[in-house]
Parts: structure tokens; C-alpha cells; sequence
């Protein structure tokens, strides 16, 4: 059973070493810094994810946790900038434009 949230999750060990891999992971990746927090900012607010992965029974083989934000509250030109990704591959738009033209 998926615990719905973190007062659920703590009253089972299995989810709570699953709580503590997924925070080793980050530990081990280098994830992110911890940094004071600015008297006129409010930080960005965190939420546990659970799910149990199955076999093709159906029977549970794995606790699986994430860790994420909760919330956007990032601004365009202070947080980041407009960036353009190119989805088309280049021979696409060779032929597009020869066939234009």
C-alpha cells in the first residue's frame, strides 16, 4: 500500500529506507548546497512521492521515493533566461529549405 503522505510513510520501514536512499543519492550525485536563506525570500517548498513498483504478478518488489518541488515560483530574466531548443533535425530542415527554394 502507497502511504499518501510523509506521516504515513515514517510508521513503515521500507519506506523510510527508501526515504533514505533516495537522500543518499542526492548526498552521492551532488546534487544540490545547502545556503542561508535571504531575509526576503521564501524558499521553495519540498514534497515525498511515493510509489511501489510491481512484477508482472502484481506483487510489490519495490519501494520507490522521490523527492521534489512542490510549487513554480521562478521569474523570466531573474531565474533564467528564454532559450530556444532545436527539435527538428538539421537534414529536415536542409530539405524544407531546398524545397522552398
Amino acid at each position: 500500500m502507497e502511504p499518501k503522505n510523509i506521516k504515513e510513510a515514517m510508521t513503515d520501514p521500507a519506506w523510510i529506507e527508501s526515504m533514505q536512499e533516495e537522500l543518499l543519492q542526492f548526498k552521492r550525485m551532488d546534487v544540490w548546497v545547502l545556503v542561508p536563506i535571504p531575509d526576503n525570500i521564501s524558499p521553495l517548498t519540498l514534497k515525498w512521492i511515493f510509489k511501489n513498483k510491481h512484477d508482472e504478478e502484481q506483487t510489490v518488489i519495490r519501494n520507490k521515493t522521490r523527492l521534489v518541488v512542490r510549487g513554480y515560483r521562478q521569474e523570466e530574466g531573474l531565474d533564467f533566461e528564454e532559450s530556444f531548443a532545436l527539435v527538428a533535425r538539421m537534414e529536415a530542415i536542409r530539405i524544407f529549405l531546398a524545397y522552398a527554394a
